[in-house]
This record gives structure tokens, C-alpha cells and sequence, in this order.
């Protein structure tokens, strides 16, 4: 018998470690399609001074897309259909991925570059975070919310420094899409937990096509398709089939096989992927105090998400 326990767990072993490789190749293959998700949002709305998609459009039509996909995939797949009791966690998390988080970046993006965008937005894993904290009711260390007011004193003295001392509207606008990512995101992981994660987004879009399909018409009737550049079609393409469906099934698929908490922290690498996709999409300019407060806001994310967090009494 020992001798042929240890091949088995030899080969057990060597299973686990080409999932954890496989898990990380396609979180990080995630990351990156999300961290792309902020110049293209901005070649597809334009700037103030030459518009392009409206903002409602590019957000209401790339879930409408994606939704249409995944209806698509869910009747393939023979996905069992939501629970009633479920139906509430499905509408915060629409609330928050479908609608809140691209809507608000979409606007903050007509006024600001994606480089600074990708700043602000960079503390949405401490948001998710704090967001956890507040709905499972779990107790953090002391720690953990000195990160979190970090993390926000961090982007708040970004946005007033490049404001010229004092925060915009756009500022205001990025602010509340990391909060309505951060709410979609725990609601979607809640679901997670009883369903496999790429029913959940397909679900998630499938349900909110009632709204983003009439929304998506109405959107168009504003929208002069005739000056709309190919680069803003191209924008609004990347961010309904990858940034709003494919870039869930390689990040959730990469959670389920690497692990969670390792995979996970790919994800810091997220600002700085957007930062440089910006230049070659957007021609924009990478300065020094963009990239310092970007390593301070990815310095901490990185030690909040460490600290001790206690469930709830």
C-alpha cells in the first residue's frame, strides 16, 4: 500500500499545481480584459470636445449585447433558472455591474482621461472590501479601516491635485461607479456560492434585458451614427463582448481553479494595465505623479486586503 500512495498523491499533487497555474494564466487574462475596459469606455464615448457614443448608449447597448449572448449560452448550457428567493440579490447586482458601475464611468470618461479614471477606480478591490464587510456584517481589524481611509484619502488627494485643488464632477462620478461596482460585485459573489459563477453574470444580463434593451433604443434616437467614428464602434464592441461577458468567464473560471485569495491578487495589476493601454489607444501621457499614486493606492489595496477580518457575532 505506501508504495502506491505516494505516486497517487504524487500525481494528485501535480493536478493541483497545473490548476493553480492554468487558474492564475486565466485570472490574469481577466484582469486584463477588464483593466482595457477604461480607454475603451473612453474611445467609445469620446471627450467633451468631440463626442462620440452617449454614454446611456454605450451602457445600456453593451448589456443589452451581452445579454442577448447570454441567453444564447444559458439555453446551450441548459442552465437551471434562478431561485425566487434570489431574484433581489440578482436585481443589486445589475443594479451595480450592468447599470451603476459602466453608466457613471462612461459620464466620468467624457470628462477626464482614462489614465486618471484608472486611478480612482484602482481602489475598487478596498471598496469590495469595506462593501463585504458591511453586508455580511463581519468585524475588521482596526487595520483594515485605516487601508480603507487610505485608500480614499489616497484618491481624493490624486483627483484634487490633478483638479488643481479641488475635486470635479467626473471625480464625484468615478467615486460612486467603485461604489456601485463594489455593491454589484459582493451581491454576485453571494450568488456565486449557489450557482456556478458564469450562470450568475449571464443571469445578471439575461434578467436586465427588459431595461437595456427599450434603453438601448431610446439611447440611439440621440446619437448621430453618421459622425460616429469606426474607433468608437470598435470601443463599444470590446466593452459588450469582453468587458461585459467574456472577460467573467476567464476571471471567474480562473477563481474556481487557482483559488480565490491567490488568484485574487492579480487583480492590483489592474490600474497599471490601464494606465498603459491608454497611451497607444488614447495617445495619452503617462506622467510620474500618476504612477506614484498609482503604487500607493495598489500598496494599499494590497496590505488592507491582509488585514485580520472576523466574521460577524
Amino acid at each position: 500500500m505506501p508504495t502506491q500512495a505516494l505516486p497517487v498523491n504524487a500525481a494528485g499533487s501535480a493536478a493541483r499545481h497545473r490548476d493553480e497555474v492554468r487558474g492564475l494564466w486565466l485570472g490574469l487574462l481577466g484582469v486584463v480584459i477588464f483593466a482595457i475596459t477604461t480607454p475603451m469606455t473612453r474611445l467609445a464615448v469620446g471627450d467633451a470636445g468631440d463626442p462620440q457614443l452617449t454614454p446611456l448608449f454605450v451602457t445600456a447597448g453593451r448589456a443589452a449585447v451581452a445579454g442577448l449572448l447570454s441567453a444564447l449560452w444559458l439555453w446551450a448550457a441548459r442552465a437551471p433558472r434562478p431561485q425566487r428567493h434570489q431574484l433581489r440579490e440578482f436585481a443589486v447586482t445589475a443594479s451595480g455591474v450592468v447599470i451603476g458601475f459602466p453608466l457613471f464611468l462612461a459620464l466620468a470618461l467624457r470628462e477626464v482621461a482614462a489614465i486618471h479614471a484608472a486611478v480612482i477606480t484602482g481602489v475598487l478591490p478596498l471598496g469590495t472590501a469595506v462593501v463585504a464587510v458591511l453586508v455580511l456584517r463581519q468585524r475588521p481589524s482596526r487595520g483594515f479601516w485605516v487601508c480603507a481611509l487610505a485608500g480614499c484619502v489616497l484618491v481624493l488627494g490624486y483627483a484634487a491635485l490633478q483638479g488643481g485643488g479641488r475635486l470635479s464632477l467626473a471625480d464625484g462620478l468615478l467615486l460612486i461607479a467603485v461604489a456601485s461596482g463594489s455593491v454589484g460585485y459582493v451581491y454576485g459573489a453571494r450568488l456565486s456560492t449557489a450557482m456556478r459563477p458564469e450562470q450568475v453574470i449571464c443571469w445578471v444580463l439575461v434578467g436586465a434585458l427588459p431595461l437595456t434593451l427599450p434603453l438601448t433604443l431610446w439611447a440611439a434616437a440621440s446619437v448621430d451614427f453618421g459622425a460616429v467614428r469606426g474607433g468608437a464602434w470598435l470601443g463599444f464592441g470590446y466593452v459588450a463582448l469582453f468587458s461585459m461577458w467574456l472577460g467573467f468567464f476567464a476571471w471567474y473560471r480562473g477563481l474556481a481553479l487557482g483559488g480565490t485569495v491567490r488568484v485574487s491578487q492579480v487583480q492590483l495589476l489592474q490600474p497599471f494595465v490601464s494606465m498603459l493601454a491608454a497611451v497607444p489607444l488614447l495617445g495619452e501621457r503617462l506622467d510620474a505623479l500618476t504612477v506614484v499614486f498609482a503604487l500607493a493606492v495598489i500598496a494599499t489595496v494590497f496590505i488592507g486586503k491582509r488585514m485580520p477580518v472576523r466574521g460577524a457575532a
